[in-house]
C-alpha cells in the first residue's frame, strides 16, 4: 500500500511531459498543440483528485 502514496506524482510527471510537448508543438502549423495542452490539464486535475481521494481514505481508516 506505500506505492499508492506516490503514484499521483506519476500524474504530475505527464502533466509535465505533455505542457513541453505542446510548448514544442506550437509553431508547427500541422500539429494539435491544444490536445497536448488538454491532456496536460487532465493529468494536473487527476493529481489533485488522487491526493484529496488518498487523503480521504486514510482519514477514513484511521477513524476505524
Amino acid at each position: 500500500m506505500g506505492y499508492l502514496k506516490f503514484t499521483p506524482y506519476i500524474y504530475l510527471i505527464f502533466a509535465l511531459y505533455f505542457i513541453y510537448e505542446g510548448m514544442a508543438k506550437w509553431n508547427d502549423p500541422e500539429a494539435t498543440p491544444w490536445l497536448s495542452f488538454m491532456i496536460g490539464g487532465l493529468a494536473i486535475f487527476m493529481f489533485f483528485f488522487r491526493r484529496k481521494f488518498a487523503k480521504k481514505m486514510e482519514d477514513r481508516n484511521s477513524k476505524s
